[in-house]
């Protein structure tokens, strides 16, 4: 039996949150495992706008810890076996994939049908790699696949198997331990006060490195590496009136485009990275094409990140020649009714490649960040909800009122609110939508997410 894989360390007090990926052969149960960990026993919002079940992504939380969850679903299992060659190669390649861009790895084998040549070409690729790896033994609801799993698959050569069943949820508590455990040590994000973190992101061809191509190149630009950013991507610096700002670029996404499902996989790892890192996300899409589903998904993303979001249709000359005139308010709404749950986020059109009203964004960039630090004064605060409540108190639930006692805002960069009310219970999510609409309304949050937290009122209060 070969001796357990010793890991190549990886940058420790990252600056993002560690990436775990899930990878295995066809059939094994990764999705499965995915969608277990992240909807049951994961600190995670599971009615996340713009993130659909099909996602391959989630940040999550365990034990004090934040990470990022990959699935490398999306290999055929009903694969035709002509191809069986095609399809093997393709295994490997996204195997390969998730052990070069992620911090650790979940390797899923089948505990029912025992191990397969497939199995030991995904471990032959992740011990050349040499990265952090827990073997997880998946569908071990029967006792008989249980029993067997330790020393066959032992000779994998990453140690015992953790034993799981994604259908029944047993087993995923150990399993997230030993997570946490191959994760490098959290430091708090040491980006210098005086920066401004944008990353762009967005499908691949959507114009992310003519954009930063465009603005880099009015200024002399500075590339450094930054410790924690993806092994292969550079940040460039550049000054902008007061303020200097880091570009965080997503592209190179393309590597070994002829492995099924490789590109959307390098795009959701790379977008994950840059916009945890990020002060605000600039969502790029092909005016041509228009907004797509993972456009949307990249918008939940970066608002489940509580990141501020600016929403740019590129491209915007061809646009015009091919589809006509169309004033900007009229498709700004068009836009806004694709990704509802980004109503706040502003929307600019632009030609990166002609520099069409490429002036157009920073602007915008500027006004976004000063909203992530709009911080406003308890007293117009309550003054403010205390009228709104009055004018439209929020519906009875089985005969109880909700009420609100107190406002607060206790954080900026994201704002965070606090509302002290009898039962957080009777709040319902129209009338949480009421209040944010009320805050918007009467103070500019333009681009910015808010956080609304409803807590009971302390018996200490009610004295």
């Amino acid at each position: 039996m070969e001796p357990p894989v010793q890991v190549e360390p990886t940058v420790e007090g990252s600056l993002r949150p560690a990436t775990v990926a899930i990878v295995g052969r066809p059939n094994v149960g990764k999705s499965a495992l995915f969608n277990r960990l992240i909807g049951q026993r994961l600190a995670i919002v599971e009615d996340t706008p713009g993130v659909t079940r099909d996602r391959l992504y989630a940040v999550c939380e365990w034990r004090g810890r934040t990470f990022s969850v990959v699935d490398t679903a999306g290999i055929d299992p009903d694969a035709d076996v002509a191809h069986g060659d095609i399809f093997a190669d393709a295994t490997k390649r996204q195997a390969e994939a998730a052990a070069h861009e992620a911090d650790a790895i979940v390797f899923v084998v089948d505990a029912q049908t025992g191990l397969h040549p497939l199995d030991q070409e995904v471990a032959t690729i992740l011990r050349s790699l040499r990265r952090r790896v827990v073997l997880v033994a998946n569908k071990t609801e029967s006792p008989n696949a249980a029993a067997s799993i330790h020393g066959e698959f032992s000779r994998l050569g990453f140690g015992e198997p953790v034993s799981v069943s994604a259908i029944h949820g047993e087993g995923t508590g150990d399993l997230l331990d030993a997570i946490v455990e191959l994760l490098p040590p959290q430091a708090p994000n040491v980006m210098p006060d005086d920066e401004l973190a944008i990353a762009i992101i967005g499908r691949p061809n959507v114009g992310k490195s003519s954009l930063l191509n465009s603005l880099i190149g009015e200024e002399r630009a500075i590339v450094s590496d930054v410790p924690g950013t993806t092994r292969d991507a550079i940040d460039s610096i550049f000054p902008w009136h007061d303020k200097k700002i880091r570009l965080i670029d997503t592209a190179g996404v393309r590597r070994k485009p002829e492995a099924h499902g490789a590109i959307e996989y390098y795009a959701a790892l790379r977008s994950l990275n840059a916009i945890s890192r990020c002060d605000i996300a600039v969502l790029v899409f092909d005016s041509m094409v228009g907004v797509t589903a993972q456009d949307r998904r990249l918008a939940g993303l970066a608002i489940e990140e509580r990141k501020g979001l600016i929403i740019v249709g590129n491209k915007w000359d061809l646009a015009r020649e091919q589809q006509g005139e169309f004033s900007q308010g009229e498709l700004a709404n068009v836009i806004h009714e694709l990704i509802p749950f980004a109503q706040f986020a502003p929307i600019t059109f632009l030609s990166a490649k002609t520099k069409r009203r490429l002036g157009s964004l920073m602007p915008i960039v500027s006004k976004v960040a000063e909203n992530l630090d709009r911080r406003i004064p308890t007293a117009q605060l309550n003054a403010l909800i205390r009228d709104a409540v009055l004018a439209h108190p929020a519906p009875a639930i089985g005969g109880k009122l909700f009420k609100v006692y107190y406002a607060t805002q206790p954080a900026v960069h994201p704002p965070v609110f606090i509302f002290s009310c009898n039962d957080p219970d009777l709040v319902q999510s129209s009338y949480k939508r009421f209040l944010e609409n009320t805050i918007r309304q009467h103070h500019d949050f333009e681009g910015v997410p808010l956080t609304l937290e409803f807590r009971p009122r302390r018996e200490s209060e009610n004295e």
